[in-house]
Order: C-alpha cells, then sequence, then structure tokens
C-alpha cells in the first residue's frame, strides 16, 4: 500500500515540475529568480505533503493500540465529568465503594462554577457522577456535601445497599440535614410540611436542578432509594428502583420533581407472586407541590404513589400493578390515562374533610370480580366536608365496580312517581349538586312535573297525573363547576 502511494505522489510531483518549468521559460530573464524561489517553495509542499501521506499510510498498516481501561482522573483541566473508578470505586460491588463515590461528588460539587441558578443556588455547570455502567456496594447514605448547588447529574450505573446500612437511610440523599434519629427526622418532616406555602412563595432551597437517570438502585431491604428534600426542579429519569423497605422516592416539601420513565417495586415480581398482596413499603411518596409522575410503572408496594395533603401533583400514563393511589385531602390533583391492574385502586382520604380540584379521568382498571370499587373513600377520620370541582369520569372498568361524580340513569314505569338510584355509582354518599332530567309519556297526555326530591343519591320526579313514560336523568355531585 506505501509502495503505491509513494508511486502516485512521484508523478504527481513530476507534473508539478513539468508545469513549473514551463512557466519559467514563458517569463522574461527578470522574473527567472522570483518563479525559482516559487519552485523551491512548491517542491517543499509536495514533499511535506508526500510525507503526511505516507505516514497516514503506515498508521494505516498497524492495529490501533486498545484504549485504556481505567478513564483518567477527572477534575482537572476543565473536564465536569468525573468517574468514579478514577476514585478507587468498584465496579463488581465486592468492596465498598461509598468514600470513593462521595469524593467523585465533593470534587464536582468544588469544581467549577457558572454563576447561580436560582438565589442561593450555585451553578456546577452540568457536572456529571458518572458510574460507569458499574455495580457499587454503598454502606451510608450518598449526600452533597452541603446545600446550596444545582446543575447536577448522578448517573449510568448500579447503586446497592450493604448488609449495614441503616435501615432509615436512602441511597441517594438530597437533603442537608446531619441528624439521623427517628424523632429528629418526623419533627424536621413536619416543619417541611409546614413551611410548604412558604417556600413557594420565594424561600431558599437545598438544591435545584438536580438529574438522576439511568440508574438501578438496590434498597436490599435496607431502607429507602432516593430522598429529595426542599429542592427545586429535580428529575429522576430512567430508574430501576427496587427491595426498598420504607420509600422507593421520598419527595418532601420543595416543589416540581419529575419522575419519569421508571420502574418501582419493592420485590422483582411479575403478578401472579403468592405474598404480593402483602408488600410493605411505599414506591413514591409525595410530601411536596407541584410534582409529576408520568410514564411510571410501580409493580410491587403496600402503596403505589402516597400523596399527603399538599397541591398540584400530576400523575399521567403510568402503571399501577396491583398496587394502589392513596391520596389525603387532595387538592389540585390529576390522574389520568393510566392503567391499574390486579384491583388496584384510587383512595382519597379525609383528613381535614378536604376534596378540590380533583381529576380522575380517562383510566383503565381491570380486576378479578371480587367487588372492589375503582375509586374509594376513607372518611375514618371524619367525612368529606368541603367538595368542589371533583370529576371522576370517563374510565373504563372489567372486573371492578365503577364509581363517578357523573351518572346517567333512566327509569320506566305507568304512574305519577318515577325513583333513579344512583347510590351505587356516585362516589360521594348523599351528594347530588346538579340534576338534568326529562319526561318523555308513550300516551298522549301531557302530565306537569317536577323534581321532588335528591337524598341518599336518589332522584325522584312525580307528575301530577298517572302517565305511561320513561324519565331520563343526568346527575352531578363533582361541586360547583
Amino acid at each position: 500500500m506505501a509502495t503505491k502511494a509513494a508511486l502516485f505522489l512521484s508523478i504527481v510531483m513530476a507534473l508539478a515540475c513539468l508545469n513549473i518549468r514551463v512557466q519559467v521559460s514563458a517569463e522574461d530573464t527578470e522574473a527567472i529568480p522570483i518563479h525559482g524561489a516559487r519552485f523551491n517553495g512548491g517542491m517543499r509542499r509536495m514533499q511535506e505533503f508526500k510525507d503526511s501521506l505516507i505516514r497516514r499510510d503506515l498508521a494505516s498498516d498497524i492495529s490501533p493500540s486498545p484504549a485504556p481501561s481505567v478513564p483518567p482522573p477527572q477534575g482537572k483541566s476543565g473536564s465536569k465529568v468525573y468517574y468514579v473508578t478514577s476514585y478507587g470505586a468498584d465496579p463488581s460491588g465486592k468492596s465498598d465503594s461509598t468514600d470513593a463515590i462521595l469524593k467523585a461528588i465533593s470534587d464536582a460539587y468544588n469544581g467549577p462554577r457558572l454563576g447561580n441558578l436560582i438565589e442561593g443556588i450555585t451553578n456546577l455547570g452540568g457536572a456529571q457522577i458518572h458510574l460507569e455502567g458499574g455495580n457499587y456496594l454503598i454502606s451510608k447514605p450518598l449526600q452533597l456535601p452541603a446545600a446550596g448547588a444545582g446543575n447536577l447529574m448522578i448517573h449510568g450505573g448500579t447503586l446497592t445497599a450493604s448488609d449495614n446500612f441503616p435501615t432509615d437511610g436512602y441511597l441517594i440523599d438530597l437533603s442537608a440535614a446531619t441528624s439521623s434519629s427517628s424523632a429528629n427526622k418526623q419533627e424536621k418532616n413536619k416543619t417541611l410540611i409546614n413551611n410548604s406555602q412558604q417556600l413557594a412563595s420565594g424561600s431558599s432551597y437545598n438544591y435545584e436542578y438536580i438529574t438522576l437517570k439511568d440508574l438501578m438502585l438496590d434498597s436490599n431491604f435496607r431502607g429507602g432509594a432516593i430522598q429529595v428534600i426542599n429542592s427545586l426542579r429535580t428529575s429522576i429519569d430512567n430508574c430501576y428502583i427496587v427491595h426498598f423497605s420504607t420509600n422507593g422516592i421520598l419527595v418532601q416539601s420543595g416543589h416540581e420533581t419529575y419522575i419519569r420513565n421508571s420502574f418501582l417495586g419493592q420485590h422483582i415480581t411479575a403478578g401472579g407472586d403468592p405474598g404480593e398482596r402483602n408488600f410493605s413499603g411505599t414506591a413514591i411518596n409525595l410530601m411536596g407541590n407541584d410534582n409529576a409522575v408520568t410514564d411510571v410503572v410501580i409493580f410491587s408496594a403496600a402503596v403505589g404513589i402516597m400523596v399527603s395533603g399538599l397541591t398540584q401533583t400530576r400523575i399521567v400514563n403510568s402503571y399501577m400493578d396491583y398496587t394502589s393511589i392513596v391520596a389525603e385531602d387532595p387538592v389540585q390533583l390529576h390522574i389520568s390515562s393510566s392503567f391499574f391492574l390486579g384491583d388496584a385502586f384510587i383512595l382519597l382520604k379525609s383528613i381535614n374533610g378536604v376534596a378540590n380540584g380533583v381529576n380522575i379521568v380517562d383510566n383503565m382498571f381491570s380486576g378479578s370480580d371480587k367487588g372492589v370499587e375503582i375509586v374509594q373513600l376513607d372518611e375514618s377520620k371524619g367525612p368529606f366536608k368541603q367538595i368542589d370541582q371533583v370529576v371522576v369520569h370517563r374510565n373504563n372498568v372489567r372486573g371492578m365496580n365503577l364509581r363517578a361524580t357523573v351518572g346517567r340513569g333512566s327509569m320506566q314505569s305507568n304512574g305519577s312517581s318515577w325513583t333513579v338510584d344512583f347510590s351505587s355509582l356516585l362516589l360521594f354518599p348523599n351528594l347530588i349538586n346538579h340534576v338534568q332530567y326529562s319526561l318523555i309519556t308513550s300516551d298522549s297526555s301531557f302530565p306537569n312535573h317536577a323534581l321532588r326530591n335528591v337524598s341518599a343519591n336518589r332522584v325522584v320526579i312525580e307528575s301530577d297525573k298517572a302517565s305511561a313514560g320513561s324519565v331520563f336523568v343526568t346527575v352531578n355531585q363533582g361541586g360547583t363547576n
């Protein structure tokens, strides 16, 4: 190959020299020195070009050397990708990698800065903690060194809790808390909930724009997987979270946490497990404002998604496999385009008797013909009293009992009274806000008629004289709208 290239270059150079000589002969003798300089410069350039091609040709005949197996140390020369194996993390999962990964996180936290995000949050400039597809044994939670930073990603591998991982800890802990006692944590949780409205109005956050992506998190029944406390715009994407004993993902205070394209289950099963009704733990626990769960599969847990007393939660296009959604005093809760399998249902739980701005629409429910209702009420602590703009409608059901806040019914009778009973359909007991009806007689009579009674979710229509006819009724118990 090298010989052919050299022959080709020799021919090209000969033609170039001939061209230069012809140019020289066509000029007068005073221009000869100038063209001589051009000739020498042209020859040098042609020789350099020839040498470069020969070097490339020779290099192509040599097998490339394998890439180094260990990436160079990160955090130098402006790099913002921190490979954890460069810090001594063991990708085989045989030895503890906690300190090595924490050192990588610390270097990323203290690396180059690009000003601020929201006030009080330093921009880390897109720094990445790269797990390189390894499986790392973790003995204590992975936390950032301090609050007040953002624009950081942890991705690309597996974290597994060791046998001595704290049972109340989380593999990835986005909190600024230092105390680990249960009493202190419970007190802190109460404070965070009480301050949630203040936080939404402009108070400081712990972190902003932290991305957890392409991770498998195995809690080894030693606690939870991800904790996000008082943080803003956190993204949890394409994660597989298993073997949690407390919460798979816990979100407290802050807002705009997005959980998407992920799979969560306490036990790895695809259904049919004889003990799956006895599973414990909560897959996703939302205790903050303005969060979203989209395209998420929850395949085993005592509670699939828990929504605790806050607002603006969206659960869309998700799959609840033998596990349910529980919402306490729901306000601005939207659940749609989701699939509930194995008698999984939605439970609205009254704490202070509030249900306001709730949409449960366009979902599919599939059960086992055991009479399980698709939407249920827990009024053990008191009835729902403040009910407004609640819409449970357009859900399709197989093997379960339909519940809704909108109902249509009819009755045919030969008499002066028609009663249409919606008690087996409507969600809230003894609540109908709006009634529309029409009476169609099958004879030639034109009786006067009126709505006489609405109680116990039954509608009574009466006429001033007996007639053979049918009544068609539509009711709504969702509230003013």
